[in-house]
Formats: structure tokens, sequence, C-alpha cells
């Protein structure tokens, strides 16, 4: 069924290994001087040890020196790709969060209550991951002060409004929905009440409850 399909969409760049290291850490790594390129299993280890860091001590008291010592890897080389904390974190919320939104596009499911289904679905196979679970509610702590991290998120928010705003066009031309419907209350509603049961109240969320979030949503968008 389309359902059991939406919801065994790969996930191998969130969860290989119980990692959140993005294949973008790979593909995009940079040329040190004299043309040696730096070892993506380098990188790798030191963005997945960041988050592991980030998980269990939080992002104020994380230390650089101790992510290089846990990744077995010497500092010059994180110095090299990284110039600080919060230069490493904006690089690596910023991949991690253009990761995610590629995962988060199950595409036209044929109604309003179906894409939000959908959506939900891919929302919720991000959500899920341990890191993201820690890291998430820090991460918003951390954004006032730490310019850097807002600057890193904004583009993955702009995308999934994007993406809410194309659920929702195509519910108005369905006809399912009024076209002055509001499309920022519409991604709040969508996205607040499946954070706040995962990330804060560590619950699982089976399908059943996403079917009812889902029924639900699409009755409070209607009636927005």
């Amino acid at each position: 069924m389309e359902q059991d399909r939406l919801d065994e969409i790969d996930q191998s760049t969130m969860e290989r290994n119980g990692s959140v290291a993005t294949d973008a850490t790979t593909a995009n790594a940079p040329r040190l001087s004299g043309a040696a390129l730096k070892r993506p299993q380098i990188t790798d280890a030191l963005a997945q040890t960041f988050f592991e860091e980030w998980a269990r001590v939080g992002y104020s008291a994380l230390s650089l020196d101790a992510v290089a010592r846990k990744a077995g890897v010497g500092k010059a080389a994180l110095y090299r790709r990284w110039r600080s904390k919060a230069d490493m974190a904006s690089d690596l919320v910023k991949q991690l969060s253009a990761t995610a939104i590629l995962l988060s596009d199950p595409g036209d499911q044929g109604s309003l209550e179906a894409d939000l289904y959908a959506a939900l679905l891919a929302v919720r196979r991000i959500l899920r991951h341990p890191l993201v679970r820690s890291i998430l509610p820090d991460l918003y702590t951390a954004i006032p002060r730490e310019p850097a991290l807002a600057a890193a998120m904004r583009p993955g928010e702009m995308a999934r409004e994007k993406k809410v705003k194309a659920l929702i066009d195509r519910a108005i031309a369905r006809g399912e929905l009024p076209s002055d419907v509001d499309r920022r209350a519409a991604t709040d509603v969508l996205i607040g009440p499946l954070y706040w049961r995962i990330v804060l109240l560590g619950e699982r969320c089976d399908r059943r409850g996403l079917k009812t979030l889902a029924r639900m949503t699409a009755a409070a968008i209607k009636v927005s």
C-alpha cells in the first residue's frame, strides 16, 4: 500500500549506524592547501562525535577539544575544517536541515488529509532519531545566544514553509480549502503537536496516532 511505502522511505542518510552525519559532509569535503583532500571518514567521525557530545552535555558546555579527542582525531584536523564551535555547529546544522528536507517530501497523496498524514510520517522519521530528539530542544535554547545557528536554521525553515505552501496550494486547487487560508498557521499546526509529543514528551506516536493528528489538523486548517 502507498502508506506502507511512505513509512519505508530510505532513512540511510539519517540512521546509518546511528549516525546523523550527512552525505553532504562527504560530498562537499573541501581541499587542503597543496590539493590534499580532507579525508571524508575523519570529517564524518568529527561530525558524529560533535552531535553525540552536543546531546550529552549541551551546546554551552560543548568543547571542540573533547570532540577531537573522542573522535580520535588531532585538533589541527578539526580546525582545518571548522574555525570555531559556532562555525562547526552552524555548518552541521545546515547540512542536517538540508538532509531532513530531502527526506520529508512525500509528494501529492490526493487529498489534504492524506497529504498531511504523509507529511507527518516524514517528520516523524526525522524526530525519532535519538540524537535529533536530544539536540533539538537545546538547539532552540542556544539560538538566541548564537546568531550563526539561527542563520543555519533559516534555509531549512524556508524550505519547510515552501513545502507546506505547496501542500496547501494543492488542497486549494482541489477545492478543499479557501484561497485565503493562513499558510503560516497551517505550518505551525502541522509540526507543533508532533514535535511536542515525540521530542518533549518522549512518546512514539504510532500510525493510528498520526492518522488522528492528520484528521484533526485538516479540520483545524479548514476552519482557520
